[in-house]
């Protein structure tokens, strides 16, 4: 049985989250398209989903993986992201960071590189195991 590393989310940030669903960039959208409905390995993926006291762009339950999108909003603001990523992998999360740009001019090689790093989590997981 795998434990889940969410809090209760406060109503504030379900609201926001459903804001941003609502608010969703181009590269997110793109991205979703492929995330969407188990069409990427058959994972099963959230959009603009909150883990207190956050709000992440993707998270698969599954793979223990939270996908962030960073464009130009994030410029300046690395130190804050790092921040951020140290705080969801304690959750027991691996974070995977794209560019926009990459979303929007290769995504085919997004989509290949998200699998690479779910199939290396499911690899290190097996060897962990006694």
């Amino acid at each position: 049985m795998s434990m889940r590393p969410l809090k209760r989310v406060s109503e504030t940030t379900r609201d926001r989250a459903i804001d941003l669903r609502k608010q969703a960039t181009q590269p997110e959208k793109l991205l979703w398209s492929i995330l969407c409905d188990r069409q990427l390995d058959g994972l099963k993926f959230r959009r603009q989903h909150p883990i207190e006291p956050f709000i992440v762009d993707f998270y698969c339950p599954e793979a223990k993986l939270v996908i962030e999108l960073d464009g130009e909003s994030h410029n300046g603001r690395e130190a804050y992201d790092a921040d951020r990523s140290k705080l969801l992998a304690k959750l027991g999360l691996n974070v995977m960071r794209i560019t926009n740009d990459d979303v929007l001019t290769n995504l085919d090689g997004v989509a290949e590189g998200i699998l690479r790093v779910v199939r290396t989590g499911r690899e290190n997981r097996r060897e962990s195991l006694p």
